[in-house]
């Protein structure tokens, strides 16, 4: 029987290849753009939703095209951001096993740029790309674009939105004229409208479904809650959904880490992606949700472009994004392959209108939900436990052996008995947590005089805590949730003992409440890591913090090894994190957030890249060589 990706025109070695992977029948959008591509003599637009196959439809058409006897660049693809840009590479890769001498080099900032500049002198005939870094390895006059026939532009839309429209004109101006550009988009803005006219020829256009409509796997819900019980609200939609695998999106890098430190204090198996992670990192927190091993992963709308992993069964969006636009991608992540997801927003009443807003663009109703009680979840619990309890698979050969000193240890318990208490080990958790808990769903209106989501949280303060110094840091490839591990570990108290923890270079601080300070330091005598004594102290003991703090309008803390300075009005913040040694300083990360009155963050003004380099025009954030925030006048705000 012939297979149906051998009926679109693709070879037996790449169509063995895509059905190694368990791919037996083409989407939508690869049944449709797979013949037009393979002719290979017309630009192309196709604008699909995020997990319905895009990099099949462009890849499978480019390793049918390309001459891999020659060893020189031929396809060029461009994407916003790194993650992305290796999911793309490794696909190709995977795609073309079969086929002899095929290269496909990822070129992204983040990663040795002399292993990249290697592999591109060994020869290379597909470069999957993001802008910044492509740019910088054409700047050393590294690569050779003459002979490229074909460029990709994936995501443009978000690659727009992040400000790298520019970047795009130069590199496109190093190749052929006689080329062909395919664009590929979940949304079609009006900037990517201009793009198509600018670099292409009478381009075969293609749309799956209505432009910038949602995924129609997707279920759409929003619960109203006031916004000091936003957090809250996150933990009782994911207790009540036990077998939740889901990400959690914020619109800030601050409020991506503070929220996974709670859930992960909280006993919650979760874990940040944000711009300030190294690569490393990045790849450290990605490697646990794609093998499950983690439950939640909360994230910012850039550092989760590209997440291209199965089987997500929600998509939480703790904050609602700026762009509209955004809000299609976030969903994306969900409902992939053909499989279905649940998109849930939370937002307070006088977001009501922008689920209105919503609603008209993506074409698709939204469900307003009643966030369920605590017996609701309770309830939930205990049958998920049943259900597991029931379906476990029981390695006979291994058990038999401890069967009778069990049944020794129940002799005096009932069959109903053993059932209560076993049940009991997990339910009691839950029981003692929602024995009281509250109705959180609100009405229209009832956010009147509340001081907002960033508020509250900002407002809790430190008191009943004491602020303690550790000597080690990022560099030391620790992420918040590590640190609290460790800590926790090796100071013999609970995650709830922890309070905030400001995790910086060489070293860092955190909170722990009063009462068990003295456990923490005992626990810490002679706590060795990587070879060296791991040393806590006070904050302000031998100066590390200058011995005081300065809070109100803004905050100082300054000392041996540098301070922070944080300000800004109406709970926002404006400034700089900053070292110093001696006479000497340094600007971490080139980072900086800023606030105006009234709230909220006023970011970086300039155009960045996914490395370093400075940069104009547009708004945006540049953290730790990665970006989060957009270009201003592109975007298109509620």
């Amino acid at each position: 029987m012939t297979n149906p990706f051998q009926l679109l025109g693709i070879s037996d070695d790449v169509v063995n290849a895509v059905k190694d992977l368990g791919f037996e029948n083409p989407t939508p959008i690869q049944e449709q753009s797979i013949p037009v591509l393979l002719e290979g003599t017309n630009d192309f637009v196709g604008l699909a939703q995020t997990g319905t196959g895009k990099t099949a439809a462009f890849g499978l058409p480019l390793l049918e095209l390309i001459d891999f006897k020659v060893n020189k660049p031929q396809a060029l693809i461009l994407c916003p951001t790194r993650e992305l840009c290796l999911q793309i590479a490794n696909d190709l890769k995977n795609f073309s096993k079969n086929v002899a001498n095929a290269h496909v080099v990822a070129v992204y900032g983040g990663a040795n740029i002399m292993q990249q500049l290697r592999e591109i002198r060994q020869g290379v005939q597909i470069v999957v790309a993001t802008p910044g870094r492509m740019l910088d390895i054409i700047g050393r006059k590294a690569i050779d674009f003459s002979s490229v026939k074909y460029v990709v532009l994936d995501e443009a839309d978000e690659m727009l939105n992040m400000g790298f429209q520019d970047d795009i004109n130069d590199i496109l101006s190093t190749t052929p004229d006689d080329k062909k550009t395919w664009l590929f988009s979940a949304t079609m803005p009006a900037e990517v409208r201009r793009i198509a006219k600018k670099y292409m020829n009478e381009p075969v256009e293609l749309t799956m479904g209505t432009k910038n409509t949602g995924n129609v796997n997707i279920e759409h819900e929003y619960y109203i809650v006031r916004a000091r019980d936003k957090y809250a609200a996150l933990k009782r939609i994911v207790d009540f959904n036990p077998e939740i695998f889901a990400v959690v999106f914020c619109k800030t890098k601050l409020d991506t880490q503070d929220v996974a430190e709670h859930l992960i204090k909280d006993g919650y198996n979760a874990d940040a992606l944000h711009g300030d992670l190294s690569q490393q990192q990045r790849d450290k927190v990605m490697q646990r949700f794609r093998e499950r091993n983690m439950q939640l992963l909360i994230a910012t709308d850039v550092a989760a472009r590209g997440i291209d992993v199965n089987n997500v069964t929600h998509v939480i969006n703790y904050s609602l994004p700026d762009e509209i636009e955004s809000y299609t991608h976030r969903s994306g992540r969900t409902g992939r392959a053909g499989k279905t997801g649940i998109s849930i927003c939370i937002i307070n009443s006088k977001e009501v209108g922008k689920i209105r807003q919503l609603e008209r663009i993506i074409g698709k109703q939204f469900t307003k939900a009643e966030l369920p009680t605590g017996f609701d979840v309770c309830e939930k619990q205990l049958f998920s436990l049943v259900h597991k309890v029931h379906n476990v698979e029981v390695n006979n050969e291994q058990i038999d052996q401890y069967i009778p000193r069990i049944m020794d240890e129940f002799a005096d318990l009932t069959k109903e008995d053993v059932i209560k208490r076993f049940a009991s080990l997990e339910f009691n958790r839950f029981l003692d947590y929602y024995s009281k808990a509250p109705d959180l769903n609100a009405a229209v209106g009832d956010d009147r005089g509340e001081r907002g989501e960033r508020g509250e949280r900002r407002g809790r303060g430190s008191e009943g805590y004491t602020r303690l110094f550790i000597n080690l840091g990022s560099v030391d490839e620790f992420t918040r949730g590590d640190m609290l591990s460790f800590i926790c570990n090796n100071g013999k108290i609970g995650g709830k003992s922890v309070g905030k923890i400001d995790l910086k270079g060489v070293f860092s601080f955190f909170e722990v409440e009063d009462a068990v300070a003295d456990t923490v330091f005992e626990g810490f005598k002679s706590v060795e890591f990587n070879g060296r004594q791991v040393r806590i102290e006070k904050s302000g003991d031998g100066g590390r913090e200058g011995g005081g703090e300065r809070r109100g309008g803004g905050e100082r803390r300054s000392g041996g090894f540098g301070g922070e300075r944080r300000g800004g009005g109406g709970g926002g913040f404006r400034g700089s994190d900053r070292r110093s040694s001696g006479g000497s300083g340094r600007r971490e990360g080139g980072s900086r957030e800023g606030g105006a009155s009234g709230g909220g963050f006023r970011d970086f003004s300039g155009r960045s890249r996914d490395e370093k380099g400075g940069n104009t025009g547009g708004s945006g954030r540049r953290e730790g060589g990665s970006r989060e925030g957009g270009s201003g006048e592109r975007r298109k705000k509620w």
